[in-house]
């Protein structure tokens, strides 16, 4: 019996909007027809095929492929979808996760990894199909995990709410090897409590995208005197994020954290934006990506796409061809091109600026939270509802820009800030 089949039983016995996944098959035309998007539009040069997925009324917020199978987490558990047995198995809190949330979907060693919304990092074996999770018990600082980076030397990072943990050599069994940097142990190296994406820069730096800003952490030297590494950050009066003035007409994006948590309204005052009422927050980075040459890239919350060569600020908004001025994901792929998921669409980072796709050209939704790059080149987008698998394409070279070059350390994007 096949994914399809499967499905429409299931569909059929227990209503729609169920979190699993549905193969359906739509032409670019008939995707088009479908689709009522606004804001910028511009197509690519070169069309592409897009097979869509519905999850239901679920928010895809990470996806992660493994080879033949692609994992697809949301916001009503992770569906491990095989490309070639044309099957899938949704595990939610029926079947071992504490909490449906999904923020996170990877591997860590022969484990399938999850970082969840109030449930603590999740490890899946899929051998014995049992679940191990690690919560604040076990040293993670917080419950809700955002993020996941297993960086070259060995050590893992984990990005909550609370800090971000440092687990010397994975040994995650280990306590002696787990540590917790905060706003308070750093002494305000990390700007903010709350880390949302974690990226490998060159020799072994650590990125960290925060609500605070964008935090860089250096390890000491071999052979140093201390083994204290450095912390360094930067908000929008050093450089991140665009100016209110520039983005203001182009927030298409309303819903302001600031007007519905507490904790987002005090943090506006802290960093002068009380006045503003509309969803801007330049020092807000829901997603980060470091290209193989170093360069970080932070995603912002209104204020755009910002980079950062270690030198110099640039910003990037809808002036400048960014379909939106919300940053939801950043992802390097194999070639090492930049694609930036905003809420008003996906775009590649060209030389001369950005090739733009919305839902008019195939895209599931135009508000894009996560995606993913196979080995056979295809891409999978998620947005609200579902995902869409972009064929693999070998595009003239006179239409791909010239992009960075090489492999860049994994990234990761973030979903809208959520109210806690």
């Amino acid at each position: 019996m096949t994914m399809q089949d499967l499905l429409r039983r299931q569909l059929l016995a227990l209503g729609a909007g169920l979190g699993t996944a549905l193969l359906l098959p739509m032409s670019r035309a008939a995707a088009a027809a479908a689709a009522a998007p606004a804001g910028v539009v511009t197509s690519p040069a070169v069309p592409r095929k897009f097979t869509h997925f519905r999850v239901g009324s679920k928010n895809v917020k990470r996806i992660f492929v493994d080879g033949d199978v692609v994992w697809v987490g949301t916001s009503g558990g992770v569906v491990r979808y095989d490309l070639k047995a044309d099957n899938y198995k949704l595990y939610d809190n029926r079947s071992g996760l504490l909490s449906n949330g999904v923020f996170y979907v990877g591997r860590i060693g022969r484990y399938i990894a999850l970082g969840t919304y109030g449930g603590g990092l999740a490890l899946l074996d899929e051998d014995t199909q049992r679940w191990k999770t690690y919560n604040i018990p076990e040293g993670l600082g917080d419950a809700f995990v955002y993020d996941v980076l297993a960086a070259r030397n060995g050590d893992l990072w984990i990005a909550t709410w609370s800090g971000v943990n440092r687990v010397r050599a994975g040994k995650l069994d280990d306590k002696r090897a787990w540590e917790l940097h905060t706003v308070a142990s750093t002494r305000g190296g990390l700007p903010n409590d709350w880390v949302y994406g974690l990226a490998e820069g060159l020799k072994g730096d650590i990125w960290l995208a925060t609500e605070g800003g964008l935090c860089l952490f250096r390890d000491a030297a071999p052979g140093a005197t201390t083994t204290a590494g450095r912390w360094q950050n930067w908000n929008h009066a050093a450089g991140l994020g665009a100016d209110y003035a520039l983005v203001k007409d182009n927030i298409q994006f309303n819903s302001d954290p600031g007007q519905a948590s507490e904790h987002h309204a005090r943090q506006k005052a802290e960093m002068g934006l009380s006045d503003v009422t509309v969803a801007y927050n330049p020092n807000y980075v829901v997603a980060l990506a470091v290209d193989a040459a170093g360069v970080a890239w932070a995603g912002t919350w209104g204020g755009g796409l910002s980079r950062y060569d270690g030198q110099a600020w640039r910003h990037y908004t809808v002036t400048d061809g960014l379909p939106g001025n919300h940053v939801f994901m950043l992802q390097t792929d194999a070639a090492g091109e930049l694609w930036i998921g905003t809420n008003q669409g996906l775009a590649r980072k060209t030389a001369s600026g950005f090739e733009v796709m919305t839902s008019r050209d195939g895209l599931f939704g135009d508000a894009v939270f996560a995606m993913a790059s196979a080995p056979d080149g295809s891409l999978w987008v998620g947005s609200y509802g579902g995902v869409a698998r972009l064929a693999p394409l070998a595009m003239p070279a006179a239409t791909r820009g010239s992009g960075a070059t090489g492999k860049a350390a994994p990234s990761g994007g973030a979903a809208p800030p959520v109210t806690r």
